[in-house]
């Protein structure tokens, strides 16, 4: 396996640049984000090109691509869309600190995460899908009553709805919400949809008993 290119650097920080600018950061506006990623990707670009100069097996880059993998940001959490920025920052990384044969075929697997990335996470794709966990000031035993309830409450379809508490005592009822818009509702902006996202995971309080 060959030593890395300055040809292949100019490579990661152009496909560092879409990810980070074109893609991440017009989408979900986190600057901490932008610095994890820009920085993951150059520390797994300068670790990688080190290994490849000396005598080194490929199993050692996987291990390398294992021990990076676990990294997690203590700070705050990460939502789903953010890990597979964070992974692709991994992946470009080591294709740009690794020399690959033929040529051509390190660009054209850089293009292929970014282009799958603009995708797969464009704004439009499954714009009227959301994904929430209620809190209900209802203790719900029933599950069709509690499917109807969560309908006429979101004005939506309830497509996933999983109990995962049931309070008797504060009469309350915890729920995980997988819901797809109804066609008179107004679509979130990508703004939006990313403050969604990374909102999740709170409970919001249904005022209606």
């Amino acid at each position: 396996m060959a030593t890395s290119t300055p040809l292949l650097i100019l490579l990661d920080l152009a496909a560092l640049s879409v990810l980070v600018f074109g893609l991440y950061f017009r989408r979900y506006r986190r600057r901490d984000m932008v610095v994890a990623i820009a920085g993951i990707n150059i520390g797994v670009v300068v670790v990688a090109t080190a290994l490849s100069s000396t005598d080194v097996t490929a199993g050692l880059g996987l291990g390398l691509f294992g021990v990076l993998s676990i990294i997690r940001l203590r700070s705050s959490e990460l939502s789903q869309e953010e890990v597979a920025y964070y992974f692709s920052a991994l992946a470009l990384g080591l294709l740009a600190g690794f020399q690959i044969e033929p040529g051509w075929l390190t660009p054209a697997l850089m293009a292929t995460v970014l282009v799958v990335l603009y995708v797969v996470d464009h704004p439009s794709l499954f714009a009227d899908h959301r994904h929430q966990t209620l809190q209900l000031g209802t203790a719900f035993i029933d599950e069709s009553t509690l499917i109807t309830h969560l309908e006429h409450t979101l004005n939506a379809q309830i497509m996933r709805a999983k109990v995962t508490k049931v309070d008797f005592v504060n009469d309350t009822t915890l729920v995980d919400v997988r819901y797809r818009m109804c066609p008179n509702q107004p679509v979130m902006s990508a703004g939006s949809q990313s403050m969604n996202s990374r909102t999740n995971n709170a409970i919001a309080t249904d005022v209606s008993s």
